[in-house]
């Protein structure tokens, strides 16, 4: 069926509400790209075969995940699970560490500065220490120095759809990405006046993957630390906000990926799509209400709905903010070495 050949499926999309109203009118939907039959295929998959339907979503932010325990990387575009490979991650001396990255550097045909210039096509940059999605060997478990090794095709055509600022969660377990619609302005609590704003500084604004290099717009990140009770605005490497962050409701978030997708003008709010994620193997549930207990200073909400774009990432973590879990320039949670 395989035979160095894309393998294709046949799958529905379906929607089921996981809940109605939250809080004042926020809307958590769950969305399932594939059937059991589908994850079942998945499962199935022998070293080098992959699955790749892109017309599941033809456009919309992506995001990727790489599952350690699977040794497989999920690819999802507008919360639809576009594609799926196998891969060989960190050998036991050289573990993957867990976390969530974001794509600092594309090379198509980079070679390795630590490793005797070893060639790894298509790579995208994690970690400038060394950790990247790129392809190579896969002999059917984890057998790298630290990097995502994927098979060429399959690193072709993800290398085709990611850019500068796509998210790369790397974890022992994850859901699939759930959907948020939250009314007005996150960081803060509903006002009708918010959302014109945001809406009015959006238009003409692109998704990082229309942009070409002579825009050179920058990409706009969002990291929320409750361990250190602050918010921090990044744009490409450089944190040019930083906030005290209130939190009601308890005092941890979880971890939690929000790529934006845009406004959504039937409820006046924003829509997120989330991946709800942890380093090790253990069931998850998302939850819909987390984006709601953030809180953030007037002038870092300012600063941060004068630079929302499609494609924005917020990151909510239990982890500090330090330079040993996260650098400006690398931007990296790491939750896991």
């Amino acid at each position: 069926m395989f035979g160095g050949h894309v393998m294709t499926i046949i799958a529905m999309r379906r929607r089921e509400f996981l809940g109605g109203m939250l809080g004042a009118s926020a809307v958590l939907i769950g969305r399932r790209a594939h059937g059991a039959e589908t994850l079942a295929d998945i499962g199935r998959l022998k070293p080098g075969e992959f699955i790749w339907r892109p017309e599941l979503a033809a456009a919309g932010p992506v995001s990727v995940v790489v599952s350690l325990p699977q040794q497989r990387v999920h690819v999802y575009r507008n919360g639809v699970r576009i594609a799926v490979s196998t891969c060989s991650t960190g050998k036991p001396g050289h573990s993957t560490p867990t976390g969530v990255f974001v794509v600092l550097q594309k090379d198509k045909n980079h070679h390795s500065s630590i490793y005797d210039d070893a060639p790894m096509p298509n790579m995208n940059r994690l970690t400038w220490s060394g950790v990247a999605l790129h392809a190579g060997n896969l002999p059917g478990y984890p057998a790298s120095h630290g990097c995502v090794r994927l098979p060429m095709k399959f690193s072709e055509l993800l290398f085709g759809v990611t850019h500068i600022g796509t998210p790369v969660i790397i974890a022992g377990a994850h859901t699939d990405p759930w959907e948020l619609t939250h009314p007005g302005m996150v960081l803060s609590g509903y006002a009708e006046s918010e959302f014109e704003q945001v809406l009015s500084g959006l238009e003409g604004k692109k998704h990082p993957s229309d942009w070409t290099e002579a825009e050179n717009y920058p990409v706009t990140s969002v990291v929320a630390s409750s361990a250190d009770h602050a918010i921090e605005l990044i744009e490409n490497d450089h944190v040019i906000a930083r906030s005290v962050l209130g939190l009601e409701g308890g005092d941890k978030l979880g971890s939690h990926v929000f790529v934006l997708n845009g406004a959504d003008q039937n409820s006046r709010g924003m829509h997120w799509s989330a991946i709800t994620h942890h380093h090790e193997d253990a069931p998850l549930a998302p939850d819909g209400n987390v984006i709601q207990r953030i809180r953030a200073e007037p002038s870092f909400n300012s600063a941060m709905q004068a630079r929302m774009h499609p494609g924005m990432t917020m990151v909510l973590t239990d982890a500090p903010l330090s330079p040993d879990s996260r650098s400006g320039k690398d931007f990296v949670i790491v939750t896991n070495e």
